[in-house]
């Protein structure tokens, strides 16, 4: 009896012991999972922190480098000319002539007083009014202009890159006229542009176009032409887009309303300078919306006429700067006066630098006129050269 029960006293106390037991392992286990866990989460959360940190210090060392890159500065001067008629109307008598004096004093002699102005800048862009050809048959009109092709030499001479053609006298000589003056242009290598030309060329790694028309008024029709050239070039790249316009009243120094409602129209559009000739007197300069206007640069290099009452003109120079390719609002111009002859009592189609008082007069000129437009207050913007 006593064995028995001392049996069973000493299984309860071994099912005891194992219930303890196995609580004991259950405990510990669950204390190591949750330890594990936590472990697991607490290297989570380091990687986590490593990651954003290693991601900050990337992202502050790109806005470092960006911050310290070079921004590169590029400036580009553009000189602007007005008529250049290499020839003359055969009518007309011919000792005196243009043609006279290139067989006389040789292609070098036109451009002997320029004083490298047009060499000296970057680009330079000029009003050809005239033909280069043989051609013979002739436009019905009063004045008929014509030079032989070997006149283009005088472009190269003189540093002019590139010409308009868009002007009253460059179908003289009708269609065959044109196509021959526009092979000559490509045989030397000077460019050209108006009416369906656009002129594009790359300088100091920037890209300049140029356009050009025939201005007379101000119509629906040729703004949308003028809009819609400007953004093809800036399509094509161009950075900096010039503007030609043949327009206005001859011998008047005002411009008239059409003219500068076009003009302010065309800068509107896009333009960055707009350009203009016919009148083969000057008119004055306004800056309108921070661009320049220039609306009449006169005659230049002019076969048509051996004795103008008004002999005067200039060369208007902008230096745009641009960063890291990219024009900026900052203006520099150049305006210089110029005789069409380097003597008094004729046109000997020899431009010359003035210097002293007739500079001083001429300019004087401009600035007059330009007060009968929008006023001058473009002088702070010269940088007296």
């Amino acid at each position: 009896m006593n064995n028995e029960l001392n049996s069973r006293k000493k299984r309860r106390k071994r099912r005891r012991l194992k219930k303890s037991v196995k609580l004991t392992l259950c405990v510990l286990s669950m204390l190591i999972v949750g330890l594990s866990i936590y472990n697991f989460s607490l290297k989570s959360g380091e990687t986590a922190v490593s990651v954003d940190t290693n991601k900050g210090r990337a992202e502050a060392k790109q806005a470092e480098k960006k911050q310290s890159a070079p921004i590169k500065e590029t400036t580009l001067t553009i000189s602007a000319a007005g008529d250049f008629t290499l020839g003359t109307d055969e009518t007309f008598q011919y000792a005196g002539s243009f043609p006279d004096e290139a067989e006389k004093n040789g292609l070098p002699y036109f451009v002997a007083e320029l004083d490298d102005i047009f060499k000296n800048d970057d680009l330079s862009t000029v009003n050809l009014e005239t033909t280069l050809t043989n051609a013979t048959e002739k436009a019905v009109k009063k004045f008929r202009f014509k030079g032989d092709p070997s006149y283009a030499q005088i472009l190269e001479l003189g540093g002019i890159e590139s010409v308009n053609l868009a002007n009253n006298h460059i179908h003289d000589y009708l269609q065959k006229g044109y196509e021959d003056t526009i092979e000559t242009l490509k045989k030397q290598k000077i460019g050209y542009f108006g009416y369906d030309h656009q002129y594009i060329t790359e300088v100091k790694g920037i890209k300049v176009g140029a356009l050009g028309y025939e201005g007379w008024n101000d119509t629906r029709e040729i703004r949308e032409q003028v809009a819609k050239d400007i953004q093809s070039l800036k399509k094509k790249g161009a950075e900096i887009v010039l503007v030609h316009y043949h327009w206005g009243v001859e011998r008047s120094y005002v411009p008239a309303e059409s003219q500068k409602t076009l003009a302010h129209y065309t800068v509107d559009s896009g333009a960055d300078l707009v350009l203009g000739h016919h009148p083969h007197v000057v008119q004055g300069v306004e800056e309108y919306n921070g661009k320049f206007i220039v609306y009449s640069l006169g005659n230049f290099m002019f076969g048509g006429n051996r004795n103008p009452s008004d002999k005067d003109t200039y060369v208007f120079q902008q230096t745009f700067h641009l960063k890291n390719g990219k024009l900026t609002d900052k203006k520099e111009i150049n305006v210089v006066p110029f005789s069409i002859s380097s003597v008094a009592y004729r046109n000997n189609y020899q431009p010359k630098k003035l210097e002293g008082a007739e500079a001083e007069r001429v300019k004087k000129k401009i600035i007059d006129v330009s007060d009968q437009i929008n006023g001058s207050d473009w002088l702070q913007y010269e940088t007296g050269k």
